[in-house]
Parts: structure tokens; sequence; C-alpha cells
């Protein structure tokens, strides 16, 4: 039996499929408890007897992550981070309670195509579950892509 937060990688009217946010392990259900594709659920999951190769799952909690752009530009304290940082690298900070915003710095020229890999990537959906959040925002401008996990 294993308690967690898991993004659901795929589902349809027969079966479903798990990641766990915290370690990355997947877990496919005997049946479909309800869930949808990309969504994030709170479950207890545990293998069916005899075979042990599927699992069943209780769910708790079932919610949608927001992941968008926004129109605003990275805050001060981005673009200071990003331009203090080498191209290619991430900082992370907290924020006042709950959640973390991640700063990259891109090359100018790939800056649109750094924001469209974040809004599309399944890891951003599973850093803000296991961050606790449900909303995630996109800022940027050339150079600097800012990721805001906000509740």
């Amino acid at each position: 039996m294993k308690e967690g937060t898991f993004y659901v990688t795929e589902a349809d009217d027969a079966s479903a499929v798990l990641r766990d946010v915290t370690d990355g392990q997947v877990h496919t259900l005997a049946d479909n408890p309800g869930v949808a594709a990309g969504s994030v659920v709170e479950a207890t999951v545990e293998p069916e007897p005899p075979m042990e190769v599927v699992w069943t799952a209780e769910v708790e909690r079932t919610f949608e992550v927001s992941v968008s752009r926004s129109e605003e530009p990275p805050t001060q304290r981005a673009r200071e981070t990003a331009a203090a940082q080498p191209v290619g690298e991430v900082t992370r900070h907290e924020r006042a309670g709950t959640g973390e915003v991640h700063v990259l710095t891109v090359p100018d020229e790939e800056t649109e195509a750094a924001v469209g890999d974040v809004l599309d990537d399944e890891a951003t959906v599973e850093r803000a579950a296991r961050l606790g959040v449900e909303r995630v925002e996109v800022r940027a401008e050339p150079g600097v892509v800012s990721v805001r996990y906000l509740p």
C-alpha cells in the first residue's frame, strides 16, 4: 500500500496509469476510478493480488493544475537572478507562503521556445503537484523565463 500524489499519464474507460510525483514510480490500475489524463490525484494505491502487476486506487482528491503564460514581465528579482547566472542555469527561490519561483536564463532568441517547452512539459504539472500548488504562471522576456508555482 502506498499513499501519495500521482499524475495521471493515461486514462481510458477501462484503466489508468499513474506516476508518483515524488519518486516517479508508475502504477497501472486494474480499472479507472474516474480519473482523466493530465489530472492529479491524491490517492492510496495497492497491488492487486494474486500477481500484483496491476494496482487498485482509492482516490481521495482529484485536481487540475492550471499552467498558463502571463503577459506580465518577470519580476525585478527574477531579472537580477537571470543576469547573475550563466545561460542554461536554473535558480529556485522560495515564495512567501506556498510554492516556488524558478528562474531560467536562456539565449534571447530561444526564449519563446523555452516558454513553450515549460508550458507543454508534464514535469511542470508534476512539480506543481509535488509542491502542493494548483497554478503555474510563466513570465518571460528575452533571455529570462520565470516559472511561478502558485497556490
